[in-house]
């Protein structure tokens, strides 16, 4: 296999190109010296079923990820569409961004955020350095589905909903389980 060198891509190109591919918003939670902390990622992702594994991915000069590393435990918070001021509250770096957040402490010792989609309780396993970023790989412990609502999406720049076609995507979702990876 031959390999070509090509040009580097400009950070801008990547961000404008990448902006096509839409990404759920989640905040990732835990507890540091009993202090709640919590930082929007846009990074969440399933990674294995056996063992059931997620990662998300701060960036490596995030002081919130500073902080939240320290956590033994995290829950990740999938938000529901109606959530865009707490993902705002929850964006700014800020030693007060949970005052007026109506939050629990899960089973695991992570803030639940009151209101979201789904809770993913996880404890980190390992980080891999990846350019700017971190790949922060997590064991959950436990998940649950929130409340009945469309997720906050991030896509080309803006924060959206996603809205169900019906039946067909059900359909798709099926054929791609059975007949490729497709991963859940």
């Amino acid at each position: 296999m031959v390999v070509s060198e090509s040009r580097a891509v400009a950070p801008t190109e990547y961000r404008r190109v990448m902006g096509h591919y839409p990404t759920g918003v989640s905040v990732v939670t835990g507890m540091r010296d009993s202090t709640p902390i919590g930082m929007v990622v846009g990074t969440f992702s399933a990674v294995s079923m056996d063992p059931p594994l997620v990662s998300f991915m701060p960036t490596l000069t995030s002081g919130t990820y500073a902080l939240l590393r320290e956590a033994s435990s995290f829950c990740v918070n999938v938000l529901a569409a109606d959530q865009m001021e707490l993902c705002r509250t929850m964006a700014v770096p800020s030693p007060d961004k949970f005052d007026g957040v109506p939050w629990t402490l899960s089973p695991f010792g992570a803030p639940r955020l009151a209101g979201v989609v789904a809770y993913v309780d996880c404890v980190p396993e390992q980080e891999v350095p990846a350019g700017d970023h971190l790949i922060t790989l997590c064991r959950v412990q436990a998940m649950e589905t929130g409340r009945d609502a469309s997720p906050l999406v991030f896509f080309q720049g803006g924060y959206g909903e996603f809205a169900r076609t019906g039946r067909a995507d059900a359909e798709l979702h099926d054929y791609l389980a059975r007949y490729s990876d497709f991963a859940m």
